[in-house]
């Protein structure tokens, strides 16, 4: 997707900080490279693109369904007590949405995760291990909500 003739680049923040899980009809699916917490980017491909209603009617409603299933998955996958969606682009200007399973008993319980500790990477088998978990679901965003 992209506009004006220009072709959606990933913004070098998030290429350093995430590991790519594949793409759905509307964004990159990124894992958060800190292991803390199951922490999942949804990157709409969309040049430009700060704020969600900056998106045509389509892709808001595409977005939300993307983020929806999910969010759904991650919980059924993950057992958390709560699911934050985020989108604050605070430190990255490019559009993306945060989606973090949460648990009472995480060290950054009931507060935001961020700054509460130093991320985390994930090792090799640890990565090996969520994405392989998390393949079911990549498989049904990458097929279409």
């Amino acid at each position: 997707m992209s506009g004006a003739g220009q072709s959606f680049v990933l913004h070098e923040r998030l290429e350093a900080d995430t590991v790519s899980l594949g793409q759905s009809g509307l964004c990159e699916i990124r894992l958060m490279n800190d292991s803390s917490w199951p922490w999942i980017l949804l990157v709409p491909r969309v040049v430009g693109v700060r704020e969600i209603y900056q998106l045509t009617g389509e892709q808001q409603r595409q977005l939300l369904a993307e983020s929806s299933r999910l969010g759904e998955g991650m919980m059924e996958l993950f057992g958390g007590d709560k699911l934050n969606v985020a989108a604050l682009g605070n430190m990255v200007p490019q559009l993306h949405l945060h989606h973090i399973v949460r648990f009472q008993d995480d060290p950054a319980w009931p507060g935001p995760v961020w700054g509460k500790l130093p991320p985390r990477a994930y090792t090799a088998d640890e990565l090996t291990a969520i994405t392989s978990r998390l393949k079911p679901l990549i498989k049904v965003l990458e097929s279409g909500v």
